[in-house]
């Protein structure tokens, strides 16, 4: 299982926030690139990168983040946060972005999003974020009626290929992820999953690992170092 460190950027820092609230915004680093590079040295293999002013209104303020940590590590990063046009696509592919992740389009302009997936195959992913089951968009600030497991189903049908799945009421709350929702993901579909919210203990990891998900991202219990990586990877790779 890959484990994914998270850097969410918001006005060119790293922060993390508790439940994708904004008032609850907790600056770690004024330097993002310099957080990339610290997970790369320890062993990261994969970055996931959020762009939380994009997620809010859909900016490109952080852009200049962005491209210095793609220009600045030797390992593959996913990004995500307000994608909402081919064009902001295509800039962060063309920035060296491997995956790039989309989250509302998927809920508001499927249309789109099927024609991306057989253009860029793989380098389109999504990220779903649930709340109580419901799906939520533009940076979590909305919650509709589309049921999380469902619209996962029609992903895979529409050959998605990798998603990130977050359950908002775990996320930067440090008290483990929805298992039961990953089980039923990995039971009703094939694509490959990565689990997000609430990771944050060795035990965390090994369950999700034995559940044989794909990735695991890890945001708040590495910055408030509740969790060590070296161990975390470690116990990522365990059979």
């Amino acid at each position: 299982m890959i484990l994914f460190p998270a850097i969410d950027i918001k006005d060119n820092k790293c922060v993390r926030l508790s439940q994708g609230k904004f008032e609850t915004v907790n600056v770690y680093s004024n330097d993002p690139v310099e957080m990339a590079k610290k997970w790369e040295s320890i062993g990261a293999e994969y970055l996931h990168i959020v762009d939380l002013d994009g997620a809010k209104d859909e900016g490109f303020q952080n852009r200049k983040s962005i491209e210095k940590i793609a220009n600045s590590i030797n390992i593959p990063m996913q990004t995500g946060g307000g994608i909402r046009s081919e064009d902001r696509i295509k800039s962060l592919i063309n920035l060296g972005i491997k995956r790039v992740i989309v989250g509302t389009m998927a809920v508001e302009n499927q249309d789109l999003l099927k024609e991306l997936v057989i253009k860029y195959n793989e380098k389109i992913a999504v990220s779903i974020d649930a709340y109580n089951g419901k799906v939520a968009t533009r940076g979590w600030q909305t919650v509709g009626n589309v049921d999380s497991i469902e619209i996962c189903n029609f992903l895979e049908n529409i050959g998605i290929k990798t998603l990130v799945y977050t359950d908002i009421s775990k996320d930067g709350m440090l008290s483990g992820p929805n298992f039961k929702v990953y089980e039923k993901l990995i039971k009703q579909t094939t694509i490959n999953i990565i689990a997000s919210g609430g990771v944050t203990t060795i035990k965390d990891i090994e369950k999700l690992s034995s559940m044989n998900l794909y990735g695991a991202i890890i945001g708040k219990a590495l910055y408030d170092n509740k969790l060590n990586f070296k161990e975390a990877l470690d116990a990522s790779y365990k059979e």
